[in-house]
């Protein structure tokens, strides 16, 4: 028996991503989509099967599994405690939601109802980083001393082909590129390092980006930060909307004994070095937009990750519960920039 799933929001990330994922996955089947505009979702039943949803409270009255929720930031945690409660298990575009409070909110209603939670950052999935975990815990590079991570490219309004997306907007978005993506890396971060952030010191600023009328976008498009793990591991941050060249996607750990570099390199996905000696390895690459779009990215293994999660009856890679330190993190840094200080993370 497959199965069935029910998409939530069937914009770009739906389209290029959860939606070709599940058709691919062999155990289950798409069964019905809601969309708050009702073309988009019809397109997607047309394409894929299943049916089309006049409202959500439609769509959480069927017989599903689980479903995917691919709306803005605004509405995750609204939808997902709607969703978790019908008895489905839930996956949520990141960031999980725009408030901690929220995403506490979340965890324990997936806990109270028996379901699995997992949120859609696929960073955690990707070879190369799982094996620079892997090479960490191993003591490959000795005791990390500090890192540096970078994630930019053009902006949701490039990606997208709308130049007013609700990226753009406070009160869909919460949080403009930290939200986008800065919330990988504070995620990644902890996962490589298995420690967590307890302090961050953080500046946001918006650069380039503007409405079509001119003015300036109301979230960040671009932030720094500098973070310190709870034993002493201290690096940098940098998620941007305005690199107008080819995207950056990289992360660079620094140990005792040597470096690791992850898609840091335009041959190599992973490198080890230890001297003037290296160690070089080819995983597939990290899931991009413009490679989503034209139709020829490799499965980000989120779709698959949650589906065996569901099957195997057990938490999944990137659970919501452990996504709880990350959005910690990115309210933090919220809080530094507006207040001009380093913030201590308070422990739950």
């Amino acid at each position: 028996m497959k199965l069935k799933i029910g998409i939530i929001g069937c914009g770009t990330i739906a389209q290029v991503r959860h939606a070709p994922e599940y058709h691919r996955n062999p155990a289950c089947r798409l069964a019905a989509f809601y969309n708050a505009g009702r073309e988009k979702a019809e397109r997607m039943a047309s394409q894929y099967g299943g049916i089309c949803c006049e409202s959500l409270e439609e769509l959480l009255k069927l017989e599903l599994d689980a479903v995917s929720i691919c709306t803005s930031n605004d509405t995750h945690a609204a939808i997902a405690l709607q969703a978790l409660e019908a008895g489905l298990h839930v996956l949520c575009e990141k960031p999980m939601a725009v408030t901690v409070r929220e995403c506490e909110q979340m965890t324990e209603a997936a806990e109270k109802n028996n379901r699995i939670l997992m949120i859609g950052n696929n960073q955690r999935l990707t070879g190369a980083h799982q094996k620079a975990r892997e090479l960490i815990q191993k003591g490959e590079i000795g005791k990390v001393l500090s890192f540096e991570t970078v994630f930019v490219h053009r902006g949701p309004d490039q990606w997208t082909g709308n130049k007013n997306p609700w990226f753009f907007h406070k009160d869909k978005s919460g949080m403009g590129a930290l939200g986008d993506l800065g919330i990988h890396k504070l995620d990644l971060i902890q996962h490589l390092l298995g420690e967590d952030i307890a302090e961050v010191t953080g500046r946001m600023g918006t650069l380039d980006k503007t409405y079509p009328d001119g003015t300036r976008i109301e979230v960040e498009d671009n932030v720094w930060a500098i973070l310190e793990t709870e034993h002493g591991i201290i690096g940098s941050m940098h998620a941007g909307w305005t690199c107008y060249g080819q995207e950056r996607n990289s992360f660079v750990i620094y140990g005792t004994k040597g470096v690791l570099r992850c898609y840091d390199d335009e041959i190599y996905t992973l490198i080890l070095e230890k001297g003037d000696c290296q160690e070089k390895y080819q995983f597939g690459g990290i899931q991009n937009n413009d490679d989503q779009k034209a139709g020829f990215a490799e499965n980000s293994g989120v779709i698959d990750e949650f589906v065996s999660s569901i099957l195997k009856n057990r938490q999944p890679v990137c659970s919501g519960k452990e996504n709880l330190q990350a959005m910690r993190a990115a309210e933090a840094l919220q809080k530094s920039a507006e207040r001009g200080k380093r913030i201590v993370i308070a422990r739950p």
